[in-house]
């Protein structure tokens, strides 16, 4: 069975976050509350792991969707879950906000 998700770059995310095309990927972010409060991608929604089971129902299973966490370890593991559900059109972030705070957006917070 072929992988439905990728990996993707915090190079690649801004660069589609940029662009006018109008069918801009949806941020999910994965990770706890307070570590929401402390940093994050403008625009991304956050919905912590363990509440992903219950509000499955509630994601769009073909809308290209970027997953966040801290490093990407936790939203690799939300990308197979997800896929395993049937979702079509996955990304995982490589580095996660740690990444994205090194070398696109200096304004977020580092923890």
């Amino acid at each position: 069975m072929a992988t439905s998700y990728s990996q993707i770059t915090v190079t690649q995310l801004n660069e589609m976050l940029q662009s006018a095309d109008e069918a801009k990927p949806a941020l999910l972010d994965v990770r706890e509350p307070w570590e929401w409060q402390l940093a994050r991608i403008q625009g991304a929604e956050h919905l912590p792991m363990g509440q992903i089971p219950e509000a499955v129902e509630n994601l769009d299973k073909v809308r290209p969707t970027v997953v966040i966490c801290h490093h990407g370890t936790r939203s690799l593991q939300v990308v197979a879950f997800l896929q395993r559900q049937g979702f079509t059109n996955l990304h995982n972030l490589q580095g996660g906000i740690d990444a994205w705070s090194r070398e696109i957006d200096p304004k977020v917070a580092l923890y």
